[in-house]
């Protein structure tokens, strides 16, 4: 039987760059080399796109960039990925594709003298792409729009689903109207912050209570997010989001000053069907779980299966599959939930698309606590891809 040609995606522009690294090798370390033929390719902090030898060298932890400080990251598999090294500077750039009939492709070139080639040459030919891309330019459906273009499979989220779930003002007007239970938020823009600040604050204010957790509408890995208690933490909070988006989504703290919300994740596999695994808690070693937690601190605690009773873990794979749903996702997502461990209430806080995807990883964790295995699952999501694509072929397009 052939092979399914399979190219990982990895690198990309975002903050989250080294995390996709350590998801990447976690990937081409696990996944079945007697059914898949994998295409390893990197994208640079720069955007630039290389592939074979270089992007091994990366994987390789060979190929840190003249000048770039070392990175300390401990999510990844350390025998897959030493470090999470960053992308050689390399001239690789996307040459724009041609819907293929006959398996996707996509043409690229590393120099000038790529020209003098043919197409055929400089191309990268697969029957799926897995993008293990996280946040910005990877998880927000700009990348997926690509291979919608070139008509390739792709694993995950399409277009619509990919940008509904990286804008957290959209996905919490999409959960509101399914009916969904979300926290209190205002979002604000970062010219109305720049302009007029007091406005702002009075705004925020007059809506909601303290703590606050302030957090940039279009980025992942809890970067740019920071917990205000008062109105004098408010403002440096602010500064900090608006670095990294133009929308400013500002919540309630679930369980006010005095108490601290538990942080409940659930994993979601599937296209139409959706299924839900068991949920998972997470003990931040730090106040909440900020990128640190997540990456760098060793302090944090994964508890699966979260500590719920039966109807509360029912109620969590429920709300995880309507999220799922009403964000139009398909492929796989990590859902995460808050409680308020007063009355245990829970809240819907965010759907992530393309969630850390290590071998240590809570998406991963949690479907091999529901009896499906880190190697298996990854074959699942290249076969929910390729469903995709086939389901999308019926579409018709001109009359």
């Amino acid at each position: 039987m052939k092979k399914v040609r399979v190219g990982i995606l990895f690198g990309g522009r975002s903050g989250e760059h080294e995390v996709s690294l350590l998801s990447a090798a976690s990937v081409l370390n696990a996944i079945d080399k007697s059914k898949f033929e994998v295409v390893p390719i990197g994208i640079t902090k720069e955007g630039r796109w290389l592939t074979a030898a270089d992007a091994e060298l990366l994987l390789q932890g060979k190929a840190e960039a003249p000048g770039s400080a070392p990175s300390h990251l401990r999510a990844g598999d350390p025998e897959a990925t030493p470090g999470a090294a960053v992308l050689a500077s390399g001239q690789a750039v996307v040459v724009p594709p041609e819907p293929q009939r006959q398996g996707g492709s996509l043409a690229l070139f590393q120099t000038e003298a790529a020209f003098t080639r043919r197409a055929s040459d400089r191309a990268i030919n697969v029957d799926i792409i897995f993008p293990v891309l996280h946040g910005t330019f990877g998880e927000d459906g700009t990348i997926q729009g690509l291979f919608e273009l070139a008509d390739i499979a792709y694993v995950g989220a399409g277009v619509l689903g990919s940008a509904a779930g990286m804008d957290k003002d959209v996905m919490k007007s999409l959960f509101t109207a399914a009916g969904l239970p979300i926290v209190k938020h205002v979002t604000v823009l970062r010219s109305d912050w720049e302009s007029r600040p007091k406005k702002v604050q009075e705004l925020v204010e007059s809506k909601l209570k303290y703590p606050l957790f302030v957090k940039p509408a279009n980025l992942g890995s809890s970067v740019g997010i920071s917990k205000a208690r008062d109105r004098k933490e408010l403002g440096p909070a602010m500064e900090e989001a608006v670095k990294f988006d133009r929308k400013i989504v500002i919540e309630e703290g679930v369980g006010g000053k005095k108490h601290k919300a538990r942080e409940i994740e659930c994993s979601v596999l599937g296209n139409d069907e959706p299924e839900a695994s068991v949920p998972g808690e997470i003990v931040p070693g730090k106040e909440f779980y900020d990128y640190t937690a997540k990456y760098l601190d060793e302090g944090s605690q994964l508890i699966i299966p979260a500590k719920l009773n039966k109807a509360e873990t029912k109620k969590i794979q429920q709300l995880a599959i309507s999220a799922f749903k009403a964000v139009d996702c398909s492929g796989l997502a990590r859902v995460d939930f808050l409680m308020d461990p007063k009355d245990r209430k829970i809240y819907l806080n965010e759907i992530n698309t393309m969630p850390g995807f290590t071998a240590i990883s809570m998406y991963p964790k949690l479907w091999a606590a529901s009896g499906l295995a880190y190697p298996e699952l990854i074959e699942r999501l290249i076969q929910l891809g390729q469903e995709r694509h086939e389901e999308k072929k019926r579409n018709q397009y001109s009359r």
